[in-house]
């Protein structure tokens, strides 16, 4: 099988929990369950707010007719779940990254751009869907419960601190509770069997049963989930062998099937419940709000509206952590380009709050249904572009291996891929119709915008399907011996090492270190302390206040203290040095007056919120210095945060 080079160990999927969960012991089924979680955490996608409103619409306006579409979405979904894991496990790589290793610059950056597109319409979805279940649940306005699920982002950042199994227990809580929920829905509206047997049949599709359609296959079969699923199943800390590769694509396999099927369930029971209650009665539905409410006067029952609710916020949430993984994973995969989850989290929700805020201020709340369907669309049309590279990679001898697609896998790939392509041209070119008909005499205008914008993206796909896969470049090999010789070669003499103080316990070890490292290098050991009161912050040199007055005694009496010592080992001596206002610039500053060849800095331990609350230094350090830095681990000081050097 293709071996894990080492430029994929140096950017692993998830780095925080990659091989992190053990899957080698006890009796198969224990294998099997150790296995179970990632397709959980994939299929909180589909069932999010999203769906929930392309099946609701299609379930209203077409009764049962669009079930097949679901079923059809859902076998589609099963397929290329399973070809993303297969990619994961086989090659080390998540799809990102092997569109990052595949593809050149320019369409890297294409398919981001695309991926993030896609990714902000799933929020938007999720933060309208959270919003709707509180406005429902509990009377906030809209628009106030809009702005509250910005602080989702703690939630997720406390899961994300418990590990991937607590995270995956959560999800399928959640899961757990929508499932039951529209079973107790099912129960009440007592829909028609034949019905919903009929519904199984395909019909043909046109207009608004077309854009629903469309809807529903962009909510079920969600690009983001392809990204997401190839870097979820490397948390499993799988046997590097061909026999252990291949009972980890069989137990994924049988994960996938399981929580899509789940998904499919909750799906299909929303367009049923739909069908039954609505499109019985005849009553048009135009918006979730109005859904909830008629189920209780259609039901007679206070329960169904309050576990619609209920089912609606789970799904909200679930979908929340799903969502902000998976932007995790295409920017580190597409442009390698690292960001603490909790500022991903925040620019990622900003960017659906927006246009949520605005559309429900200007068409109130009903603007938010119309607005659900189409962040679905969205998705569908992006989809291509996920799914094309998934097939192509799976394809490949090269990448795979062994554990290449077989020729009649591949065939019902592409075919899918066909459907999903030909269903998406369609939708586009009656769309640019629509709008040119509404423009008027701005007519021009909307086709010399839209047409070579389709034409260009329809070029692009068609040249990643057709394109003739081109052997990798084959990676540097180094021997060990190289390596150490050329350390050897490049070991370095200190001459002068700072130290940057904190007046505060934690000085104790850094000075430990530096002092240790003075008197190996026969160098000398720059103390280093910044003021940073309001004296230092505004008066900087000229403030006299009793807090630079008490930090030049401390590096004073230091500098007295340690000096013989160092001058009996061989090293140059002490040298004092204050420095006042913010403190990674200034010490960036004084480093680099003193002409100091190396830095030890402290760090208090936090992560996270603490980070932000306490500052962080030893990031701003490290990349305003150009020499080494040792980060000493201490007890928690001003400013100091533990940010690997």
């Amino acid at each position: 099988m293709p071996a894990v080079n080492a430029a994929t160990v140096r950017s692993r999927s998830l780095e925080e929990v990659h091989r992190s969960v053990n899957v080698s012991h006890g009796h198969w089924w224990r294998r099997m369950f150790a296995f179970a979680g990632p397709a959980y955490m994939v299929s909180v996608g589909y069932m999010d707010p999203g769906n929930w409103a392309t099946d609701l619409a299609g379930g209203a306006q077409f009764g049962y007719r669009l079930i097949w579409v679901l079923l059809m979405s859902n076998l589609m979904a099963v397929l290329l779940q399973t070809l993303s894991a297969r990619l994961g496990l086989v090659t080390g790589r998540d799809l990102a990254q092997a569109c990052r290793d595949d593809y050149p610059p320019v369409v890297r950056w294409i398919l981001f751009v695309l991926c993030e597109i896609a990714i902000a319409a799933c929020d938007l979805a999720e933060v309208l869907g959270t919003a709707i279940g509180l406005n429902l649940l509990l009377g906030v306005p809209l628009i106030w419960a809009v702005a509250v699920t910005a602080f989702d982002v703690f939630i997720l950042l406390a899961i994300q601190r418990l590990g991937i199994r607590k995270m995956e227990a959560f999800i399928l809580m959640l899961v757990t509770i929508i499932g039951v929920c529209f079973i107790i829905e099912i129960f009440l509206c007592k829909p028609s069997w034949t019905g919903i047997a009929s519904g199984f049949v395909p019909t043909p599709l046109s207009g608004e049963a077309l854009i629903i359609a469309i809807g529903i296959l962009g909510a079920t079969v969600m690009p983001h989930n392809l990204y997401l699923h190839s870097a979820l199943v490397q948390s499993r800390n799988v046997q590097r062998s061909v026999e252990g590769v291949r009972e980890a694509c069989k137990f994924n396999l049988i994960d996938s099937a399981v929580a899509l099927n789940c998904a499919f369930f909750v799906n299909a029971a929303i367009l049923i419940v739909a069908a039954a209650t609505f499109w019985t009665r005849g009553t048009v539905v135009s918006e979730i709000q109005q859904a909830h409410a008629l189920l209780q006067g259609l039901l007679g029952t206070k329960v169904a509206p309050i576990a619609f609710a209920v089912a609606l916020i789970c799904a909200g949430q679930s979908s929340t952590v799903t969502g902000t993984l998976a932007g995790q994973i295409t920017m580190e995969g597409f442009l390698r380009f690292r960001m603490r989850p909790w500022l991903r989290r925040l620019i990622t929700r900003s960017i659906a709050i927006i246009p949520a805020v605005i559309v429900i201020a200007i068409t109130g709340d009903k603007g938010s249904y119309r607005l659900l369907i189409m962040s679905q669309v969205i998705l569908s049309m992006q989809l291509p572009f996920a799914v094309v590279p998934l097939i192509k990679f799976t394809s490949s001898k090269l990448k795979m291996g062994p554990f290449v697609s077989p020729i009649v896998i591949r065939v019902v790939a592409w075919l899918v891929a066909a459907i999903i392509i030909a269903l998406n041209a369609k939708l586009v070119a009656e769309q640019i119709i629509s709008w040119g008909d509404a423009a008027g005499k701005m007519r021009p205008l909307v086709y010399a915008i839209t047409l070579p914008l389709a034409a260009g993206l329809a070029a692009l796909l068609l040249w990643m399907t057709l394109r003739v896969e081109r052997a990798a470049r084959p990676q540097a090999i180094v021997s060990a011996d190289e390596v150490a010789d050329a350390a050897g070669r490049m070991a370095q003499q200190f001459r002068r090492i700072g130290v940057a103080l904190e007046a505060a316990p934690a000085d104790a070890a850094m000075l430990a270190e530096a002092v240790a490292l003075t008197k190996v290098h026969g160098a000398e050991l720059v103390l280093m302390h910044v003021v940073e009161g309001v004296g230092g912050q505004w008066y900087g040199e000229q403030t006299a206040d009793q807090e630079s007055r008490d930090d030049e005694v401390y590096l004073k009496t230091l500098a007295e203290r340690l000096g013989p010592d160092i001058a009996r080992a061989g090293g140059r001596g002490v040298r004092p040095v204050l420095g006042y206002g913010d403190v990674a610039r200034e010490l960036v500053r004084l480093a680099n007056v003193e002409k100091v060849d190396m830095m030890v800095v402290g760090g208090h331990g936090h992560r996270g919120l603490a980070d932000l609350l306490r500052g962080e230094t030893i990031g701003g350090v490290r990349h305003g210095l150009t020499v080494p830095i040792l980060a000493v681990r201490g007890t928690p000081g001003r400013g100091l945060a533990a940010t690997p050097a």
